[in-house]
């Protein structure tokens, strides 16, 4: 395939480089307060955002020089490790951060396996569902073994115990096995089974329970579960069209707890206000209508299958995560694709992108 090869989708490039651009700067506008207070240097947060873009960059260029067919080779073992890690990680060597053992490394250096599950099952589920498409119609010899894995996925995941990345995982995979020629009515029949097993999973842990009932009346629980909820609203509602002024938000000043991660986009609007916030938004967009693109042109159903995926898991978290911040949706812990901090989730992302990027080198 090496004479077919062309230049890769250049808007994608352009437009990732520019959200990652706008992450690290705003990493650090919304991080400096809390940087200095806890590690007495107002960079610390940006300094490792910094340093994880440029390794997600180089890993994006390699991967998009990167034959994406010789993924096929290793879509078992990809699936086999990524299974691996989500076991060690509920072991002793997992490392426990704000209630969730979904951590391995030292310190603050570290890998989420289930950030590394979500791109490694995509690449399986590519693989499988290409090979096995003329079934995919049929329930149980076409959908069933495939759902099997990932409900065993997702019930690590849950074991960490972490809901958000279920969510995502669930989501961009239906996507996928859709995207496969799935008939819906085997994929709404799950469904009705789906919602009684989220309605068991939040009422088995109080805490689940106390997000839903925050985000119908969050000022009824404002100094606990709806505290975040609220501060981002203060966030959003001063951002007005111009907003406060990069540097100038008040949220970031101790109001809003770890004001760089899943609710960095509030600090954004903020700072930037609705023409800041809306460009971001539609940046995403243009990222997802050339991902769809890719998938649509590409010379192979694993390309088309892979590109898919990965748009939409990008779609899929952009989604919760701005549903999150504007109050539209219960917390649930999502970062927002390159802007947020996160090492393990930047450096997967755009590995994803490499891919994405990959594919597009090979489209009609």
């Amino acid at each position: 395939m090496e004479h077919d090869r062309r230049n890769p989708d250049l808007l994608i490039i352009v437009t990732v480089l520019l959200l990652l651009g706008v992450g690290v700067v705003i990493v650090y506008s919304a991080s400096a307060i809390l940087s200095q207070q806890r590690y007495e240097d107002s960079f610390y947060f940006a300094k490792r955002q910094l340093l994880w873009a440029v390794a997600g960059v180089c890993m994006m260029f390699f991967m998009m020089n990167f034959d994406y067919l010789k993924l096929k080779r290793w879509a078992k073992p990809i699936m086999l490790i990524c299974f691996l890690l989500l076991v060690v990680v509920l072991t002793p060597l997992g490392v426990q951060r704000n209630g969730s053992q979904a951590w391995l490394g030292i310190g603050s250096f570290g890998i989420q396996p289930s950030e590394a599950a979500k791109l490694g099952l995509i690449i399986f589920f590519a693989w499988y569902l290409e090979k096995h498409q003329n079934r995919i119609h049929e329930f149980k010899r076409g959908l069933l073994p495939p759902l099997a894995l990932l409900v065993l996925a997702i019930g690590l995941i849950m074991l960490e115990p972490d809901l958000g990345q279920s969510t995502v995982l669930a989501g961009t995979i239906l996507i996928l096995i859709f995207s496969a020629g799935a008939r819906l009515q085997h994929l709404f029949g799950l469904a009705s089974l789906a919602i009684p097993a989220f309605a068991a999973l939040v009422l088995v842990a109080p805490y689940r329970l106390q997000r839903i009932f925050a985000f119908l009346d969050p000022w009824k629980y404002e100094l606990d579960a709806g505290y975040q909820i609220i501060q981002s609203l203060y966030a959003l509602g001063p951002g007005g069209l111009m907003g406060l002024g990069l540097g100038r938000s008040r949220q970031k000043f101790l109001y809003l707890p770890e004001p760089q991660t899943d609710f960095i986009f509030c600090i954004l609007a903020e700072e930037l206000g609705f023409i800041g916030g809306a460009t971001v938004l539609l940046l995403f967009l243009l990222l997802l209508w050339r991902g769809v693109r890719v998938a649509i042109t590409a010379k192979d159903t694993f390309g088309s299958l892979l590109a898919i995926g990965i748009t939409a898991m990008i779609a899929v978290q952009v989604i919760i995560n701005i549903g999150v911040v504007t109050g539209s949706m219960p917390v649930t812990g999502i970062t927002l694709p390159f802007i947020s901090y996160g090492g393990s989730s930047l450096l997967l992302m755009l590995t994803g992108i490499g891919i994405l990027l990959n594919i597009s080198r090979y489209s009609r």
